[in-house]
């Protein structure tokens, strides 16, 4: 199960939503090292943080997941969002530097197929950051948030994921220290009990946050997929 477009939208337009994006940002800067002419991919739902890291980029692209839907990205000026199969990437080999992917891995049918798809259009050393569920917090157990659909991950899980499709796993950090409440009055305190919770619990933190720099030298086996998939048009007559 998964939110689509809109309900990911609406999510991050609440007060909720809007502390999430924060206290994500505040993760992704503790590991975000500056790249000169760096091409930045947003893969899933990066909205809220592309416009944290896109003055420093020489160009920037949203690409949001066929099963969720697409919104238009930035805001004012020309559209750099697409509507895309994480497997199967409208780009050629080795033509971003680093993608941020969020709100992605946890709903892929094959989390190996993206990543190793991931592989192929990052440059030599190009950077992934993966923002997931972490199994051991209590995101991943309310279906209030998109952080409680699809499949959560732990870092050993996603540590030797990244390893076998040919990642070497870097910075970590982790997010979302403070439960997924509603209430204005507790979401008040969030700021400091993420602070707090970074250094008492962060075994039970909401997201995990880690780097991984895409490797040369190993040799990765040719395997046919599973299925290959075409877009149909909503409106389009069907039978």
């Amino acid at each position: 199960m998964h939110m689509d477009i809109v309900e990911i939208r609406s999510f991050y337009d609440s007060l909720l939503g809007r502390m999430v994006a924060r206290s994500i940002g505040m993760g992704l800067t503790r590991i975000w090292q500056s790249l000169p002419n760096e091409r930045l991919l947003g893969l899933g739902y990066a909205r809220p943080w592309l416009d944290l890291f896109e003055p420093d980029t020489e160009r920037t692209f949203s690409f949001m997941l066929a099963a969720q839907g697409a919104v238009k990205w930035p805001r004012e000026g020309l559209s750099r969002s697409a509507l895309v199969f994480d497997e199967e990437l409208p780009l050629p080999d080795s033509a971003i530097d680093r993608i941020l992917m969020v709100h992605a891995l946890e709903h892929s049918e094959n989390p190996r197929e993206t990543l190793m798809e991931a592989w192929r259009v990052l440059a030599p050393n190009g950077r992934l950051i993966l923002v997931v569920p972490n199994r051991r917090g209590l995101w991943a157990r309310f279906e209030h948030t998109p952080f409680g659909t699809g499949r959560p991950f732990s870092k050993g899980q996603l540590v030797r994921l990244l390893r076998d499709c040919n990642f070497t796993p870097g910075p970590m950090t982790e997010a979302l220290l403070y439960p997924p409440v509603t209430r204005s009055s507790l979401l008040r305190i969030a700021v400091q009990t993420e602070r707090i919770g970074l250094r008492l619990w962060p075994l039970f933190a909401g997201v995990i946050v880690m780097e991984a720099q895409k490797r040369l030298y190993q040799g990765l086996p040719v395997a046919a997929r599973q299925s290959r998939r075409v877009f149909v048009p909503v409106l389009a007559p069907q039978g």
